[in-house]
């Protein structure tokens, strides 16, 4: 009898340390998580200093249990050698209302200082994440991928925006080599309060443009880095455009989609400038202009199967504007689908500016329902007042090779308005069969100052090129190119 009181003892002293430990450590799980939304809350987040991050510890994790044991590592080791760094595990809450912040930038700066060669910042899936305006700068020890499997969002507005934080971009990537960024997640740009400001340019049947602070955010920009990868995304919604390329070099884009409405302002898809080295592929985009814009200093790009629309098209500019220098070069543009858009491919320069645009080509497109499929546009202007200016982009050595589908019957399926004192030279066309998308009755091309010739037959004829050259050509602008 005595025996069975021992055993009664033992198991109620064990099942009381059970309930101890379990309290434990619950209780220290919820009092991390608090103690970095209440400094998440209490501090704005600043962008970093351009310069690489000082080393940033990571506060202790409690031991299964309770016991003051050595603390866990927060950064794993994956099957393939890489670290991961999991943004909870720097305080991250992941419930779309809490400032997440600065748990992003210490997970950042702890796999950018990582000497792993690979390094993973995971964003996990099943959480949103609210994330202010921030720079992650670079260069980084090894390589770097952001994982986004969760949501990434912004604040939601002009009025939830903070007043210290730059208004022209939200998340920046500077001086970063080798990065990828990818995942099966969603990165939502909450830009309808954006579009909504009165300064933008509304298109209902009412609709003003009004003076007031207009500047608004583009949701990724990539800023002087090179070999960088971006693949799977999802990405909506952007205030502004979705993805910016500046000073970069060796981009790969392949197998994401952008999307947002087809009246949202100025929300192009990818945009690039003084980039080189470029591969957009495999990828769907549907928005509010164009699906990629190509400005100054590019080349060596190549856009593959892209299926675009609605939007403003894959256009090429816009370039000189405020009578600035422009050089694109070694465009390819093939095998895309481009419908229910107001542009097919364009090239889009301003009066006044100087350069040159040279060796594009646009092959195997297909073109469903688009109200201008093929179009250079010299006389570019977002007003009823530009004047007009003797100098201007020269555009050359231009290829439009099996371009076929079916054209908005209000606009000429063709149309090359070159500059009156520096003229298109070398466009070549072959293979070209556009027909009006509803009727039978077909508009002609439209040539102003063109020069080049047809290589076959084209539906409709363009009758309206001039063969040969000018009798002057811009040598000194394309050269300085």
């Amino acid at each position: 009898m005595r025996h069975s009181h021992y055993i009664l003892a033992f198991f109620f002293t064990l099942i009381l340390t059970t309930q101890a430990r379990h309290h434990h450590h619950t209780k220290h799980k919820h009092s991390s998580h608090s103690n970095n939304n209440d400094n998440n809350s209490n501090n704005q987040s600043y962008p970093p200093s351009p310069s690489p991050s000082s080393g940033i510890s990571v506060p202790p994790v409690a031991a299964p249990g309770g016991y003051d044991n050595e603390a866990p590592s927060p950064s794993p080791s994956d099957d393939d050698g890489s670290e991961i760094f999991d943004v909870r595990t720097f305080g991250a809450i992941g419930d779309g209302i809490a400032d997440d912040t600065n748990s992003f930038k210490m997970a950042w700066d702890s796999a950018c200082q990582s000497e792993s060669a690979i390094n993973v910042v995971l964003v996990p899936r099943g959480f949103s994440f609210m994330v202010q305006s921030t720079i992650f700068t670079g260069p980084c020890q090894g390589g770097l991928v952001l994982k986004v499997d969760g949501t990434l969002m912004p604040p939601d507005g002009p009025e939830s925006w903070p007043n210290n934080t730059s208004r022209r971009q939200w998340l920046v990537f500077y001086r970063i080599n080798n990065m990828s960024l990818q995942g099966s997640g969603v990165i939502d740009g909450r830009g309808q309060n954006w579009w909504d400001l009165p300064c933008k340019p509304h298109k209902g049947p009412n609709g003003t443009t009004l003076p007031g602070p207009c500047d608004s955010p583009v949701a990724l920009r990539f800023f002087m880095s090179s070999n960088l990868s971006v693949q799977g995304l999802r990405i909506k919604n952007s205030p502004q455009f979705h993805f910016r390329f500046d000073g970069c070099k060796s981009v790969r884009v392949d197998s994401i989609f952008i999307t947002s409405p087809a009246l949202s302002p100025n929300t192009d898809g990818i945009h690039i400038e003084n980039t080189n080295d470029v591969r957009i592929y495999n990828s769907v985009i549907s928005n509010g202009d164009d699906c990629v814009s190509i400005g100054t200093g590019c080349y060596d790009v190549e856009i593959k199967n892209i299926t675009c629309g609605p939007s403003h098209g894959i256009s090429i500019g816009s370039l000189g504007n405020h009578n600035s220098r422009a050089c694109v070069s070694n465009i390819t543009v093939r095998e895309s689908t481009i419908k229910g858009s107001d542009n097919g491919v364009r090239i889009k320069t301003w009066q006044g500016g100087s350069g040159s645009v040279s060796k594009v080509t646009f092959s195997k497109i297909h073109m469903e329902s688009v109200r201008n499929p093929i179009i250079i546009d010299q006389f570019y202007c977002l007003s009823k007042d530009c004047s007009n200016k003797s100098s201007a982009v020269f555009v050359s050595d231009i290829v439009y090779s099996n371009i076929k589908g079916t054209y908005d019957i209000r606009h000429p399926p063709m149309r090359f308005a070159c500059s009156d004192s520096v003229p298109c030279t070398n466009l070549t066309l072959s293979d070209i069969e556009l027909l009006p998308a509803q009727g039978d009755l077909f508009n002609d091309p439209f040539c102003w100052n063109a020069y080049g010739n047809s290589e076959t037959l084209t539906i409709p004829p363009v009758s309206c090129l001039i063969e040969g050259l000018p009798q002057s050509l811009p040598g000194n602008d394309l050269s300085r190119c």
